[in-house]
């Protein structure tokens, strides 16, 4: 069965038949998959009225085990936001009462982030959803076929982020 990918390599084909256009087929599906994908994971997000990053944040907070509290610089490193968005959204997460920020007891210029009981009550709310649609936008491949996917798609990442 082709898809809109294979009409585009099928086009590029009997255009450019000079071009290894091959690689379209992974990166063209690799993009569309993102878009449905985060399509799916923001509707759940938006049940629960956060949206990724909030997600990411709360969740490497959670995870990281109590006392649940990291600098910035460690959520950065370890949840899915970017540097110059950790403080805004820090902000907005204070805002709202799902963390709080307080000194940093082994360097007096710094912060720690701390996830709240309310931040932490709505992790453990949000998680099993996510898990379950995360199972559920899966579905289609068998166990064996989602760990050789993991697989692939982590050697393609280290190759282009060195981690």
């Amino acid at each position: 069965m082709a898809d809109h990918v294979d009409r585009v390599l099928a086009q590029w084909h009997a255009e450019r038949p000079d071009l290894d256009v091959s690689p379209m087929a992974v990166i063209g599906r690799l993009s569309r998959l993102s878009a449905l994908v985060d399509a799916e994971l923001r509707r759940t997000f938006a049940r629960h009225g956060i949206d990724r990053a909030t997600f990411d944040v709360l969740a490497t907070l959670r995870r990281s085990g109590p006392p649940y509290r990291l600098t910035p610089t460690e959520l950065m490193r370890s949840a899915m936001v970017t540097s110059g968005a950790i403080t805004q959204r820090l902000d907005k997460m204070e805002a709202r009462g799902l963390v709080k920020r307080t000194p940093n007891e082994t360097d007096g210029r710094g912060v720690r982030v701390e996830l709240t009981d309310a931040g932490g009550e709505l992790i453990d709310r949000a998680l099993p959803e996510h898990v379950e649609n995360e199972h559920r936008i899966l579905s289609a491949l068998n166990p064996g076929e989602r760990d050789e996917l993991a697989a692939t798609l982590r050697t393609l990442l280290e190759s282009l982020s060195g981690s």
